[in-house]
């Protein structure tokens, strides 16, 4: 950890401004009395700085959105020039940057995807793809997964399966499905190609009994980010694919987290060689620069919209500034060959990295991932295999902070998520620090 020069900040230090927020902002997903938010002044690259001059290493890309790191010169730059030329219009009307952000996605959706219908995040993005699948449908019903996260809106919140869903199950038509997960197998599979079967079979089951005709979509997402980063078993997806066809049931692929490089491909789905009907993204499309999402829509979806109504819309939906930053990222990403370095930190660090602090450390029961989307699943023994106690996941995750490492700690899990441009020293610094924190 390094000290930043302060002189730019004045009277202005961490004390200042976490009082500040504590006075009048309140936080999500949190009670709010004893909250202690960690400051932070400014960024580059891979990492921050706060008021007072500490320096973090970012392993977490903020919420898994931060693709390209923090203050990308031509992002910003794209920014301030859409602003200069049009700050904001109405999204009825036709604007340069909305119809170039839209072509260059399609570019890098499968074949058979016509349109982008643009939200401000990820969960209102999954939202609408909820709702178009009911109105090409005409049917109701949601299935999704035990381990998933949607989004914290009505309709995302009741797909979602973790636990934050239950104080907020006011949407109807939603069930539930176990997806495939062999470390912690709901199957008593043996090894993946049991789990697959044997989770495919599940769900035909719960298709089956919850009646074919009364299905809309099934929702996924591709590879599950906040439930632990959940690599499908091969053939799982494809699996899906075939039931969703043979019942006319609308996929849906979640990819606002697993998208636009964080695999190491433009999208995870081309991992698993799967095309579902309607495809979620946010986050990594402009890394969070300027709030986007949206979805992706095949040809046969939209153009049962062209004579019926599509009942969804949103003041801010294809912003202009939220336009120009996706252009700009997409452009980056693409000449920096920010998906191929992300691919390589996985198999030629991240990988091997983490497969090694496994052997070293009895509290890792397994690691998983790919690109720069890993777990490190933690455990009170390797026997057992029983979640490592909230307290100590906390004293893990203090430990790494007070490192210089800025991590992403979720239930008894660190995810190792950073930006898709960190370098191989980096990585391994990050690495490095984790294999401290675990040491004690």
């Amino acid at each position: 950890m390094t000290n930043r020069d302060t002189s730019r900040t004045g009277t202005v230090n961490n004390d200042h401004v976490r009082a500040l927020d504590r006075a009048g902002v309140f936080h999500s997903w949190s009670a709010q009395g004893a909250l202690q938010p960690m400051v932070f002044k400014g960024g580059e690259g891979c990492r921050l700085w706060d008021y007072d001059g500490r320096d973090y290493l970012d392993f977490s890309s903020q919420l898994v959105n931060t693709n390209i790191g923090h203050q990308h010169p031509r992002v910003i730059e794209a920014i301030k020039a859409q602003a200069d030329e049009l700050a904001t219009i109405a999204p009825a009307h036709a604007n340069l940057a909305r119809g170039r952000a839209a072509r260059k996605i399609l570019d890098l959706a499968p074949a058979g995807f016509s349109k982008v219908f643009f939200t401000n995040a990820g969960a209102d993005a999954n939202e609408n793809a909820i709702r178009m699948a009911r109105a090409v449908t005409g049917r109701e019903k949601i299935l999704s997964a035990y381990r998933s996260y949607h989004g914290g809106t009505g309709s995302a919140i009741a797909a979602t399966g973790d636990f934050r869903r239950v104080p907020n199950e006011f949407s109807r038509g939603h069930v539930r499905f176990f997806n495939p997960f062999l470390y912690r197998s709901e199957f008593w599979a043996g090894n993946e190609e049991e789990e697959c079967q044997r989770a495919l079979h599940h769900l035909r089951r719960v298709i089956e009994c919850e009646g074919p005709a009364s299905i809309a979509g099934l929702l996924l997402e591709t590879i599950p980010g906040t439930a632990g980063v959940l690599v499908p078993p091969r053939g799982y997806l494809k699996g899906v694919r075939a039931l969703a066809d043979e019942f006319g049931i609308v996929l849906i692929l979640d990819e606002v987290m697993a998208g636009f490089g964080r695999t190491g491909k433009w999208l995870a789905l081309e991992h698993f060689g799967v095309v579902p009907d309607l495809i979620t993204f946010a986050k990594g499309v402009n890394s969070g620069y300027v709030p986007a999402g949206g979805v992706i829509i095949n040809e046969r979806i939209a153009s049962h919209f062209d004579e019926e109504m599509f009942y969804g819309g949103l003041t801010y939906s294809g912003h202009p500034l939220a336009m120009a930053a996706i252009c700009a990222t997409l452009e980056v990403m693409e000449q920096e060959d920010v998906v191929g370095n992300a691919a390589s930190i996985g198999e030629s660090v991240l990988t091997p990295g983490l497969e090694r602090l496994r052997d070293k450390h009895d509290i890792i029961g397994e690691v998983r991932g790919l690109g720069v989307f890993h777990a490190i699943e933690l455990v009170e023994s390797r026997q057992s295999r029983a979640p490592l106690p909230a307290a100590e996941v906390a004293r893990l995750k203090q430990a790494m902070i007070d490192r210089g490492l800025l991590p992403f700690v979720v239930a008894n899990r660190i995810h190792v998520v950073p930006p898709c441009i960190i370098s191989p020293s980096e990585a391994r610094q990050g690495l490095e620090i984790i294999d401290e924190a675990l040491a004690g």
